[in-house]
């Protein structure tokens, strides 16, 4: 059928009918079996879709914004809004001739059965704020639901339903072993249709969307649109390998750029709220940045890897075991750290009170400790890279020297004054930055205070130039600067000596 077309115009009539011809009178050739997808798609459909389930929740929101636009007198829009937010609220039944009296608000989602007792499992944004949480079956039988935990950093949520019979369930598998180009499907209830089955394939795996400090997304081209929050993604033996989360899309529908929570991560969270209705994740009680190229060779440490410590909490488990702000930590628990955001989710997953070996590079070797893991206590303790101040500064006109781009000054009572300097920040102090210098591209403030210099401490303007003349003589390309802001907050800031 090459050369004939797979449609074409209405208008076109005549020329249809005569192409419609031609290609009936050429045999048909089946599409490979690698074009329709495996054979056996229907069948894990069919297997799993009772055990998938709507979830449909209600709340009661403020209807203060039907109030009446104020417009100024003799507005001639006056009328028009007068009669426009009357007929507006004689339509609204429970609310009317009360235009901000509170109103239900309806929303559905999409969850799975994981036990035929009745615990199903969503997203935590599904049922956030809801004062009532129906699951509804595929059957059409409607229950009342209990929430017995959620966790919104990994947004997710456990629900209880009582069933009059055992319900169908699935279960986990292992999205550790899932593959580049392997199948999947999605089941939910896009845009309240129902349960719907869609068909893909595995993307891409580790995602990080920025949604939250343990992303670790699988991404899916299989149809996934608003509604299929919360339900499964199920590998072609019916397990579920993933729970789809968030879309990529500027229109609202499906553009085939879906993620789903991996079942590898969903599992140890669902079990902590199955049995504490809470998460109890491992505390390590450092402030944490990623390793740059510029910073790794800063460090004499190739290739760049591992998370870099910006700070260490005083009252924290790194602090007795001896971290210090400056190591590099590249193994935790016997697990390699290749970069910043494997961290924070290799401590959450480890058991709070655990003794964990912790493998540190500093200055250049690597070394040992024992840290003895706490819980991170959500809303107390957060595993975040520090964000400096964006006020900027005008430059101070009496600096004392200027290097890197950086107009510096030794800390004097009237910076700590007019900066608004802690006590405790000792070092050289920042008043102003060179616009074409690469440190203007460090998110450097007037005010930030460099505290170290390639891990030796610096007092005064003096030894910090005498720190950066040394590291050009030994053919150093980048300087290492621990800066500290006006509260004491650190980070580290790598900066070019060429």
């Amino acid at each position: 059928m090459v050369g004939f077309p797979l449609f074409v115009r209405q208008s076109c009539h005549s020329t249809a009918l005569a192409l419609a011809a031609a290609v009936v009178a050429i045999p048909l050739l089946a599409a490979p079996a690698a074009a329709r997808g495996p054979d056996n798609i229907a069948d894990v459909a069919e297997k799993v879709i009772d055990a998938v389930v709507n979830i449909s929740t209600s709340q009661t929101v403020d209807n203060r914004n039907n109030a009446v636009p104020q417009l100024p007198p003799g507005s001639p829009f006056g009328e028009f809004f007068d009669d426009f937010f009357k007929n507006r609220r004689n339509n609204q039944g429970d609310n009317q001739g009360r235009p901000n009296a509170p109103r239900r608000v309806n929303s559905l989602g999409s969850g799975f059965i994981i036990d035929p007792s009745g615990i199903v499992v969503t997203n935590n944004h599904v049922i956030a704020d809801a004062d009532e949480v129906t699951v509804i079956l595929n059957d059409g039988t409607r229950l009342k639901a209990e929430i017995l935990g959620r966790d919104t950093k990994v947004d997710l949520a456990l629900l209880r339903v009582k069933p009059e019979k055992p319900l169908i369930a699935v279960a986990f598998g292992d999205s550790d072993r899932l593959r580049l180009g392997e199948w999947v499907i999605a089941i939910g209830n896009p845009f309240s249709l129902g349960g719907t089955v869609t068909a893909g394939i595995v993307s891409a795996r580790h995602r990080d969307i920025n949604s939250g400090p343990y992303d670790n997304y699988i991404q899916t081209d299989a149809a996934i649109n608003r509604g299929n929050s919360g339900g499964p993604l199920f590998n072609l033996e019916g397990d579920v390998i993933g729970i789809n989360t968030a879309i990529i899309s500027p229109s609202g529908g499906s553009i085939g750029i879906g993620f789903a929570v991996p079942s590898k991560t969903a599992v140890a969270v669902i079990d902590q709220l199955r049995q504490f209705g809470e998460t109890r994740r491992g505390w390590l009680g450092v402030r944490i940045q990623q390793v740059t190229d510029e910073i790794a060779e800063s460090l004499n440490l190739k290739p760049a890897h591992g998370a870099l410590v910006a700070g260490v909490d005083e009252k924290g488990p790194a602090k007795p075991a001896g971290i210090e702000a400056g190591d590099v930590i590249v193994k935790f628990d016997g697990k390699d750290i290749h970069e910043m955001r494997d961290l924070p989710r290799v401590v959450a997953d480890t058991p709070v009170g655990k003794d964990v070996e912790v493998v540190i590079v500093r200055k250049g070797k690597e070394e040992n400790r024992t840290v003895k893991l706490g819980r991170l206590d959500d809303g107390e303790k957060k595993e975040a890279a520090l964000t400096p101040p964006k006020d900027a500064v005008p430059e101070d006109k009496s600096l004392v020297q200027k290097t890197l781009g950086l107009n510096l000054s030794n800390m004097t009572d009237d910076l700590r004054s007019r900066f608004k300097i802690k006590d405790s920040v000792k070092g050289v102090v920042i008043t102003g930055i060179d616009a074409q210098s690469p440190a203007a591209d460090k998110r450097l403030n007037a005010g930030d205070v460099i505290v170290e210099v390639s891990q030796e401490q610096v007092a005064n303007t003096a030894d910090l130039q005498k720190r950066v003349d040394q590291l050009k003589k030994e053919g150093r390309k980048s300087a290492l600067l621990l800066v500290a802001n006006a509260e004491g907050e650190l980070r580290f800031v790598a900066l070019t000596l060429q």
